[in-house]
């Protein structure tokens, strides 16, 4: 299996062979088209500073010129119209040239060879050390037509070029190579962590530390990753919690009717009071394992917003003097008192979804407020917005538990010691309904004082 290491340096090295291929390609084909004109001309004019300065002083050793001019750097060759002909300078790798140009410029034409040398694609003409690829002029030593060819020496003109170059090319490849291993392994060992890490998270091990401090994308992922695994860790807390808190929370009522059962079966000296009591207690322990697991269910069905919001346009004061109508007697037998402010107000919503809310809401405020007491339920509107608050004269809640009263199965200390029975997950349920229509909801409460929630909802 390939890393991602190996297919990065391979890839780049690729692109590097084929980004160099291209380059030499393209500056082949800016010799053809630019250079070797220019390239013709220069040597053209080069053979004829050669053939007039053998006219102006026509009594010199030709042979002895010949051999001076071809130590300065070109490769030469002269050859006489009965095709009699030597070398000097510099050797050709390729002396083959077709009688027919001899013939033409020993008879006073000029040969273009360097202009018109055809060229493979892969190799660049100047390069080529072929007599055809030279120029010749026509020159006359000693009363006989000759034919002098001409071309730089590449060798001795850019032999230690050639060499500088090629070691600057040699030492850039390898340096590349290098480099692009030690930015590959810059690039992937924060992938590696995060790898692991992943590893790790699979196995359940949430406490990662990656240590990476770049800023760039790799960066901002292992920084996302590094939250993401917290956030993982907070939830399987959770659903540890969770599992915990519905095993108690459904333990205690199984134990409840299980020992009572048996004791109305294996006690036959019970009262009829007694038997009733007994009773009693088994039903109302019925009903709050039916209550969790409805509320289960709803919990449920809203984290996984299966249930989609029905909305409707509807008074929302109306809604709120149903649920008070409803719940008249639990308040009444409390003697407590109603204070209302419920103008009609008509919002946009899912009307049985916002039922629950408030019954939620005015039921835990009789059940957590002393006889003699007093409700308050208001209703107001800012711009497009409803705001629905509620308060109650009860016991209150402490600073300590406030920030994890719509955790769910979480019971503050205040109502684990009264005698009404709860789930824990009523005001969970709320905060889900408030959230999926998106509104706000936040309390306020001072122990000895009392509670306030404030719903926000928007109208429209």
């Amino acid at each position: 299996m390939k890393t991602l290491y190996s297919r990065i340096v391979i890839t780049t090295i690729c692109i590097m062979v084929l980004s160099s291929l291209i380059a030499f390609i393209l500056s082949n084909v800016y010799y053809q088209f630019n250079l070797k004109p220019y390239n013709d001309q220069k040597i053209t004019a080069m053979a004829y500073d050669i053939q007039e300065f053998y006219k102006q002083n026509p009594d010199i050793d030709v042979e002895n010129y010949l051999v001076h001019i071809g130590k300065l750097g070109y490769q030469i060759y002269l050859v006489s119209e009965d095709g009699q002909g030597a070398f000097y300078g510099g050797e050709f790798r390729k002396k083959e040239i077709a009688p027919g140009i001899v013939q033409q410029v020993t008879h006073g034409e000029t040969y273009h060879g360097v202009l018109n040398f055809s060229s493979n694609l892969f190799i660049t003409g100047f390069f080529d050390n072929d007599l055809k690829n030279s120029i010749g002029v026509p020159i006359v030593i000693d009363g006989v037509n000759h034919a002098l060819f001409l071309r730089p020496d590449v060798t001795v003109q850019f032999g230690e070029m050639r060499i500088f170059f090629s070691l600057i090319l040699i030492i850039s490849i390898l340096l590349s190579i290098f480099h692009v291993g030690i930015i590959t392994n810059y690039i992937v060992e924060p992938i590696v962590r995060l790898t692991d890490a992943t590893k790790q998270i699979s196995q359940g091990k949430y406490d990662l530390k990656l240590n990476v401090k770049r800023r760039d994308e790799i960066g901002q992922l292992a920084d996302h990753f590094s939250h993401m695994a917290k956030g993982l860790e907070q939830l399987e807390q959770m659903r540890q919690e969770f599992v915990s808190n519905v095993s108690h929370e459904i333990q205690s009522p199984l134990a409840s009717i299980q020992g009572f059962s048996q004791t109305l079966q294996t006690s036959e000296g019970l009262s009829s009071e007694q038997r009733q009591h007994y009773l009693s207690i088994i039903e109302d322990e019925s009903r709050r394992m039916s209550q969790l697991s409805k509320q289960l269910l709803m919990l449920a069905s809203l984290d996984k917003e299966e249930h989609i919001l029905e909305k409707t346009t509807f008074d929302l004061s109306a809604q709120i003097k149903q649920v008070l109508s409803v719940t008249e007697w639990s308040w009444r037998s409390k003697d407590l008192a109603i204070d209302m402010e419920l103008p009609s107000l008509f919002i946009y919503g899912d009307q049985q979804m916002l039922h629950q809310v408030w019954m939620n809401l005015i039921t835990n405020a009789v059940k957590f407020t002393d006889a003699g007491g007093t409700i308050s339920v208001r209703v107001s509107r800012h711009d497009d917005i409803c705001k629905v608050e509620i308060s109650d004269t009860g016991m209150g809640i402490s600073k300590s538990d406030l920030p994890h009263i719509f955790n769910r199965f979480y019971k503050a200390d205040s109502s684990r010691n009264r005698k009404e029975t709860s789930t824990g997950l009523g005001l969970s349920i709320v905060k889900k309904i408030v959230d999926l229509h998106q509104g706000h909801i936040e309390v306020k409460s001072e122990p000895g004082k009392g509670t306030t929630f404030f719903v926000t909802l928007p109208i429209i």
